[in-house]
């Protein structure tokens, strides 16, 4: 076991072969990380009041704070994000610095920078979501091409970054 995974009353991380998991990470508890997943540097995974779960091919950026949370298959979780007690669907990303708290973020949606979920939220699939506290429209209501939008922040693409980063990722 590395030296930043932690058992917390009997659950112990469990970390797909072909995850990259950084070694300046932090597992706690009941984690559990995907194939093809990427955490990078100073991420917390905290698994202690109940489960966190990242999917296949999600990335969850430097900084990052998961607690007790869901992360779907081919998520993008910004730098500095805060999910807690939260569930991203598939397909959607979560932008730097924003926090998510007791919501759920639909399927192929967007989460603007900065912007603020609070508890309660139900963020249908395929919306944006900005400011604080945040709003949602429904992407087909917007001039943002999700699909140029995924593409610049493909999971795919983080996870040959982080392949390439020998000595940072185990």
């Amino acid at each position: 076991m590395d030296s930043r995974e932690y058992a917390f009353e009997g659950a112990a991380p469990d970390i797909h072969g072909y995850a990259h998991v950084s070694r300046e990470a932090t597992l706690v508890g009941d984690v559990t990380v995907g194939p093809n997943a990427n955490v990078w540097p100073g991420v917390v995974l905290r698994g202690d009041v109940a489960p966190v779960e990242v999917g296949r091919q999600s990335a969850i950026g430097d900084g990052a704070i998961v607690h007790a949370s869901t992360v779907g298959e081919k998520v993008m979780v910004g730098h500095g994000a805060v999910l807690n007690d939260a569930h991203v669907r598939d397909g959607a990303l979560v932008g730097f610095n924003s926090t998510v708290s007791d919501a759920t973020i639909g399927e192929g949606s967007i989460v603007a920078m900065g912007t603020v979920v609070p508890p309660g939220y139900e963020v249908p699939a395929e919306s944006f979501v900005r400011g604080s506290p945040a709003t949602v429209t429904p992407l087909s209501e917007t001039t943002i091409d999700p699909n140029e939008v995924f593409e610049a922040f493909s999971s795919g693409d983080y996870a040959n970054l982080a392949a390439r980063h020998e000595d940072l990722f185990e």
